[in-house]
C-alpha cells in the first residue's frame, strides 16, 4: 500500500497506459480520478471517472476546481494524454499537427499550471509527465508528435525548479516509454512491430504495466530525491 490515503489524477486514464496506472494506484491504496474523453473501460472502486477535454483550457480550470473542492490535497498528478496524427510533413495539414499540439502540449500546460502551484501550496506532491522514445530520437511521419514529446522533456526541467520553490517540495519528472502494446500500436503491422523489437536490447516490445511500475516509483517515495529526472523505459533501445 505505497500510496495509501493518496489523491492522484491521471489524464488519459480511460485506457492503455493511463488505465495501467490508474488501477495500479488503487490497488496501491490511492484514490484515484481518471480524466479522459472516453469513458472508462473497466470498473474500479477507488478510480472515479471526470469527463474533460485537456485542450479545453476553462474546461481544465473547471476540473481543478472540483478536484480540489473534493479533496484538500492533490498528491499526484500524472499527464499521460496524447494522441497521434500521423503523416509526412509535406502531407500534414494544419488540422493534424494542431490537434496534437492541442492535446499533448498545450493540455500538459492548461492542467498542471493549477495543479502545480496548488500541490506548492499544500507543501508537496509529484507530477510525472509522459514523453516518448519518439520525443528523443524523432520518427518518420511524427513530426507533430514528435515536436509535443520532445517540449515535455524542458517542461518537466522547468516544472522541477518552479514548483519547488519557496519549499514547494514538489517533485516533477518525466518518463519516456519506447514501443509498448496499447491500442496505438495494435494497428501497426506485424513486420513493423519485429523491426521495433528488435531494436532493443531487451528484444520485445513493452507492456503499459511495465510503464505503470515506473509512474508508480516516481509516484511513491521511494524517488523522494528525484526530480527533473527523465525515466527511459524503453528495453535497452538506441543504446
Amino acid at each position: 500500500m505505497r500510496l495509501k490515503d493518496k489523491v492522484a489524477i491521471v489524464t488519459g486514464g480511460a485506457k492503455g497506459i493511463g488505465q495501467c496506472v490508474a488501477q495500479l494506484f488503487s490497488s496501491e491504496g490511492a484514490k484515484v480520478i481518471a480524466v479522459d474523453m472516453g469513458e472508462l473501460a473497466y470498473s474500479d472502486p477507488n478510480v472515479e471517472f471526470y469527463k474533460l477535454d485537456v485542450s479545453d483550457s476553462a474546461a481544465c480550470k473547471g476540473f481543478f476546481e472540483y478536484a480540489t473542492g473534493k479533496h484538500p490535497k492533490i498528491d499526484i498528478l500524472v499527464n499521460n494524454a496524447g494522441i497521434t496524427r500521423d503523416a509526412l510533413t509535406r502531407k500534414m495539414s494544419d488540422e493534424q499537427w494542431a490537434q496534437v499540439i492541442d492535446v499533448n502540449l498545450n493540455a500538459l500546460f492548461y492542467v498542471t499550471r493549477h495543479f502545480g502551484p496548488f500541490m506548492q501550496t499544500a507543501g508537496g506532491g509529484s507530477i510525472i509527465n509522459i514523453s516518448s522514445v519518439v520525443g528523443e530520437y524523432g520518427n518518420i511521419g511524427q513530426a507533430n508528435y514528435a515536436a509535443t514529446k520532445s517540449a515535455i522533456f524542458g517542461l518537466t526541467k522547468t516544472w522541477a525548479k518552479e514548483f519547488a520553490m519557496k519549499n514547494g517540495n514538489v517533485r516533477v519528472n518525466a518518463i519516456s516509454p519506447g514501443y509498448v502494446m496499447t491500442d496505438i500500436l495494435k494497428t501497426v503491422p506485424q513486420e513493423l512491430l519485429d523491426k521495433f523489437a528488435a531494436q532493443t536490447m531487451l528484444g520485445r516490445l513493452g507492456q503499459p504495466e511495465e510503464v505503470a511500475q515506473a509512474v508508480l516509483f516516481l509516484a511513491g517515495d521511494e524517488s523522494a530525491y528525484i526530480t527533473g529526472h527523465t525515466l527511459s523505459v524503453n528495453g535497452g533501445m538506441r543504446l
